[in-house]
């Protein structure tokens, strides 16, 4: 199956339709990723949040304003399909649970669709691991705390961050080391 038939499925998959009627939330599926055959770099992150739900564009919101400052890009740069494919763990945003939190990306999507979608993508040279969910499928071990600080194990074709969310702001203030020496190794990187 070509990358563009694949992509026109997943914009149509249902498969966690009723999962996401008993949510909190009691939304539809609305599958945003963002695969490419050209860019070379991946972008793998847990899932889309409520903002990207509902405007059906990747990182939309806050947590892409940071991750594009991470990267030292801008919007137009970022937003270039030619360039960056965006693909979550989840493609849908999974709704709240009663306290008001983001559930957790369902294993079912990644199960599912990601090794057919990763194989169409061989021109792939760098992966971005944005947060555990996505860290944990393609590396398996660690918390995200100690995947993150040792990247160095990773590169040059996987960098893993944790995710942008301001929710990790005092996580950033606790590890200096991430501003000082992974973000620079960073913006290198998506600048070749």
């Amino acid at each position: 199956m070509t990358l563009q038939a694949l992509e026109s499925r997943i914009s149509s998959c249902r498969l966690c339709a009723e999962r996401f009627a008993a949510t909190r939330t009691a939304h539809e599926p609305r599958p945003v990723a963002w695969p490419s055959p050209t860019a070379r770099i991946l972008i793998a992150v847990q899932a889309p949040g409520a903002r990207v739900h509902d405007s059906g564009r990747p990182f939309s919101d806050p947590s892409g304003e940071r991750l594009r400052d991470w990267m030292g890009v801008d919007a137009a740069t970022f937003y270039d399909r030619s360039k960056f494919a965006i693909l979550p763990m989840a493609f849908c945003f999974p709704g709240y649970d009663a306290k008001g939190a983001d559930l957790p990306p369902p294993k079912l999507c990644a199960d599912h669709w990601r090794a057919q979608v990763l194989a169409e993508m061989p021109q792939i040279r760098l992966t971005l691991l944005v947060g555990g969910y996505a860290q944990r499928w393609h590396i398996g071990k660690g918390t995200v705390t100690e995947t993150v600080q040792n990247w160095r194990e990773y590169a040059p074709a996987i960098i893993p961050l944790p995710h942008p969310s301001w929710r990790n702001t005092s996580w950033l203030r606790k590890h200096p080391w991430f501003e000082a020496d992974l973000l620079p190794e960073l913006r290198a990187r998506i600048a070749e």
